[in-house]
């Protein structure tokens, strides 16, 4: 069987921050049809290698392609999903217009929505269940809506590559279900998704295939990866050796 040639390429990719190393020499791959999850401890440079492919991050070595084409020539493919407090919740638009904005690149700065750029965000509405409530303001939404939009406006832009930051963090259990059920949908359809996440449970049930980060790439694999204590003690910078000496440390300081 041919393999399948991977959307998303970034290749001993190093990326400074505040003359910090980020990154060092990070490989990833993601496929059509795949959902990856990317797991690390925080300052792990998760986020940064989403900003990186995004062309928020310069990189200082390596490269990063879709395709075969520069992130700079595709941006318009790419659909990113933020951390929802990096969203401006107090701008004054209701739900359809906040998912409107996502199709900027493709419309073009100063130019009018077409009825086909409209029936792209009835599309996402429907698939993240926000229909009914297009016309509600967004500074009126809950933690969960909120997510919904974000994920909403990603969606309405077509990507063939969607990058999202820990789309889980601070929301109710149904939406949990609803995006979940979602991406796996999305990543049957041939889309290729890469979500950072710090739910493993989650992360275990529903990716394909799991990257454990911490500045470089430690290990990658099955979702069963979550289960090696090894690799994991070693994604998140810990010493199976400490592990009791902490434990006991920690006795001591609670007595």
């Amino acid at each position: 069987m041919r393999a399948v040639a991977p959307v998303l390429r970034a290749e001993r990719v190093t990326v400074a921050l505040g003359g910090r190393i980020a990154l060092m020499d990070a490989d990833l791959r993601v496929a059509a049809g795949e959902l990856v999850g990317l797991i690390g401890p925080n300052g792990a440079g998760k986020t940064t290698l989403l900003r990186a492919v995004l062309g928020l991050a310069a990189v200082s070595s390596g490269r990063i392609v879709v395709g075969d084409r520069p992130v700079a020539e595709v941006r318009s493919e790419i659909g990113y999903v933020p951390q929802r407090h990096e969203f401006a919740w107090d701008f004054p638009v209701d739900i359809a217009g906040a998912v409107l904005s996502g199709r900027t690149r493709r419309i073009g700065w100063l130019r009018r929505p077409t009825a086909v750029d409209h029936a792209a965000v009835d599309r996402a509405l429907e698939l993240t269940g926000l229909s009914d409530l297009r016309r509600r303001p967004i500074g009126e939404l809950s933690g969960g809506q909120r997510q919904r939009v974000l994920v909403a406006r990603a969606l309405a832009a077509e990507p063939r590559l969607l990058l999202l930051d820990e789309p889980f963090t601070g929301v109710d259990v149904p939406t949990q279900e609803l995006l979940n059920d979602l991406f796996g949908r999305l990543a049957e359809d041939g889309a290729a998704l890469l979500i950072t996440t710090h739910d493993l449970a989650a992360a275990a049930r529903t990716c394909t295939r799991v990257v454990l980060l911490n500045r470089t790439v430690v290990a990658e694999g099955g979702p069963g990866l979550l289960s090696d204590p090894d690799r994991m003690l070693q994604a998140f910078g810990l010493d199976r050796a400490t592990l009791p000496r902490r434990r006991t440390a920690d006795k001591e300081a609670a007595s």
